[in-house]
């Protein structure tokens, strides 16, 4: 049976009358303008078009859940993708193991086909990364978030979100580097 989602919201808005954090143009405004970029994200992190597409829904359900909700843009966007964040996180600390990014891909199965959008290879080199690693590589290089909206999303100190990203640039070219597709890391510099 088909999850009711229409139901659920329809529930909380009913609950919520006169609460609602946004009236329903400023929410179909901010609808257009962010979710492409989350569905983007949430996609990446998981792998999964289906799961990001839930997880996608319920990140709206809850944020108009809220009594308060940030009054800026910026924050309202990175407070949007902090909750699409913990939905990921949650899910996968259910489930007790990581997804492959790639879609389709199959550790025991044939190599999914190349896209020159999206190369396999690069993403199967971003599965072998950590959870954590992979969320700030997606969120500082693809989504292009800075340090302050990756602290407010994550929940890491801005401080400390530089070493943190050195090392996960580390440790996705080691992954490269495994898979072939970079040069060999070298601890010592060249003459």
């Amino acid at each position: 049976m088909p999850f009711p989602a229409a139901q659920v919201i329809d529930a909380v808005v009913a609950s919520r009358v006169g609460r609602l954090p946004m009236d329903e143009a400023a929410f179909a405004d901010f609808y257009a303008r962010t979710s492409a970029p989350l569905g983007r994200y949430l996609r990446r992190l998981t792998g999964q078009a289906t799961l990001a597409e839930d997880l996608l829904q319920e990140a709206y359900l809850r944020f108009l859940s809220q009594a308060r909700v940030p009054d800026d843009e910026e924050h309202r966007k990175n407070y949007l993708f902090k909750i699409g964040t913990n939905l990921a996180r949650d899910h996968f600390r259910r489930e007790k193991r990581t997804q492959p990014l790639a879609p389709g891909y199959d550790p025991a199965g044939p190599a999914p086909a190349r896209d020159a959008a999206e190369p396999s290879d690069v993403w199967m080199a971003l599965d072998r990364v950590t959870p954590r690693d992979r969320e700030l590589l997606l969120l500082a290089y693809v989504e292009g978030l800075t340090h302050k909206e990756i602290s407010q999303i994550t929940g890491l100190m801005r401080a400390s979100l530089k070493p943190l990203l050195y090392r996960a640039r580390r440790r996705f070219a080691a992954a490269l580097e495994r898979s072939g597709l970079a040069p060999a890391l070298s601890s010592e510099s060249s003459p």
